[in-house]
């Protein structure tokens, strides 16, 4: 599996939502509504969210199509190859609600377009991937299925649940994502790509399909994951429309998948456009009910701190000292500086903790992702370049060091952000716990506008510095 290409800006691949700059940006920002999500603290999640009698599906197709839900992976007619990388290599036993419904809007001609929203931690990835795993021709040398992603990280990952899933089918793959020094090769000297399934970045994919190293010719597939960051104005959006309409020029009937946890209104209207504009053609839909979109798995508290050192004693003295008996934490900041200050805070204090953020070189990134992943490392700090579908199941905690924002508006939350980070911990139903640290009325306010956007209450930790309030809360949280 190559990777080579050119390096792109930095800002290019994490977006402004990923790793924002070190300072303070004034003005106003409109609210974006997000319809589909609630946090309901009344209802109760007792099941595995992969359970598929566990959530409520709202399925919108298109056309005279039949679809079935699939109550096994054997109702799909998946070729033998792809059953034993389901069933050895991923120890999966049955669908999921989310793939029982979307696994057959996809396999079935005539392969119409979808967009899928649903939870974290369902089974989203799985869907997509045997999707273009299912479709490849392993006789035709050329790229078949291309699945973009908003950072390299979630990229790797995906990668890695394809070449799992598809160990025995003898399909190929390559990563097309920003080289790191070592493995770096001008863009005019590496061969076109051969591979069947490509999956990267979208600044490197547009450059290897400008250079004309990417074929779009036989393209049956096409996957945007973190879909409504992809198609958003403050995200990908031009390098998205620019690939789609590569595609189309060349292969007119290729599929395309849109999966995220989270659509807005003004994302769905795009993407509604540019079914209608680009590939003229109708498409399903598939989105959790409003309802079913809570994260009961994970308990969210919200912690008083009278100033910054407090805040660094708390994580220092509750989180790593307690946190330590569950699991994996990752601590969330907002800027690039918060995490270099913080990093060095628990350093001087003796602890051992990694720092993951979009200025690192990205052999750096990669191998900090790696010894986390592998459970080297305990606690990981990061910016929002992790926010959205990165996937450790051993990740009980998060940390909120900083509430996530408006990108220029300090005092408007980022709702969906808010939503990913929270999804980082508890993953596939397990039992997390999510610590919001706050310092000022800004912090406060900022909390009262996500607990009434969500309509939630979000249950305070009586005392910041008392270790009985955090031990109780973890109680409650069902880690301890």
């Amino acid at each position: 599996m190559a990777d080579s290409s050119e390096t792109i800006p930095e800002s290019k691949i994490s977006g402004r939502w990923a790793d924002e700059a070190d300072k303070e940006a004034a003005g106003t920002s409109e609210e974006v509504e997000i319809d589909a999500l609630a946090i309901d603290e009344s209802k109760k999640v007792k099941n595995d969210l992969t359970d598929p009698d566990d959530s409520s599906i709202e399925a919108v197709t298109s056309g005279d199509t039949p679809y079935a839900s699939a109550k096994k992976f054997e109702d799909l007619n998946l070729s033998s190859e792809l059953l034993k990388g389901l069933y050895v290599e991923m120890k999966f036993e049955r669908p999921s609600k989310i793939q029982a419904i979307s696994l057959p809007m996809i396999l079935t001609p005539p392969f119409k377009n979808l967009i899928a929203q649903a939870h974290n931690g369902s089974g989203k990835t799985t869907c997509f991937v045997l999707g273009m795993l299912s479709r490849m021709d392993p006789k035709l040398s050329a790229p078949q299925a291309l699945c973009i992603c908003p950072t390299r990280e979630l990229a790797i990952q995906n990668m890695e649940v394809l070449l799992k899933m598809g160990k025995f089918t003898g399909i190929t793959s390559e990563l097309a994502i920003p080289a790191d020094s070592a493995s770096f090769v001008p863009i005019s000297k590496r061969p076109p790509v051969t591979a069947h399934v490509v999956i990267g970045t979208p600044g490197t994919i547009s450059k290897w399909i400008t250079a004309r190293k990417l074929s779009m010719s036989f393209m049956k597939i096409l996957v945007f994951d973190e879909a409504d960051h992809m198609l958003a104005e403050s995200g990908f959006k031009d390098d998205s429309v620019k690939i789609m309409r590569a595609i189309v020029q060349s292969s007119p009937d290729c599929q395309v998948l849109l999966f995220s946890a989270t659509f807005d209104d003004a994302v769905r209207a795009f993407v509604d456009k540019i079914n209608k504009d680009i590939f003229n053609r109708d498409y399903n839909q598939m989105f959790v009910k409003k309802e079913e979109l809570s994260l009961e798995s994970v308990k969210q508290y919200k912690v008083q701190c009278p100033d910054e050192l407090a805040k660094v004693m708390v994580v220092k003295d509750k989180i790593l000292e307690l946190g330590e008996k569950v699991g994996q934490t990752i601590i969330f900041v907002r800027t690039r500086n918060s995490a270099s200050a913080l990093h060095q805070s628990l350093v001087n204090f003796g602890y051992e903790v990694t720092t993951i953020q979009g200025a690192l070189k990205q052999e750096d990134r990669d191998k900090i992702i790696k010894e986390f992943k592998e459970g080297l490392t305990q606690i990981l700090i990061s910016t929002d370049v992790l926010a959205r579908g990165f996937d450790q199941s051993q990740v009980n905690l998060v940390v909120n060091y900083e509430l996530p924002v408006r990108f220029n508006n300090l005092s408007e939350p980022d709702y969906e952000v808010y939503l990913h980070r929270v999804g980082r911990a508890g993953r596939f139903g397990r039992k997390g716990a999510v610590f919001n640290l706050l310092c000022g009325d800004r912090d406060r306010r900022v909390m009262e506008k996500i607990e009434s956007y969500f309509n939630c209450q979000v249950a305070e930790v009586g005392s910041w510095n008392s270790d009985e309030d955090f031990e109780d809360a973890l109680k409650k949280a069902g880690l301890i």
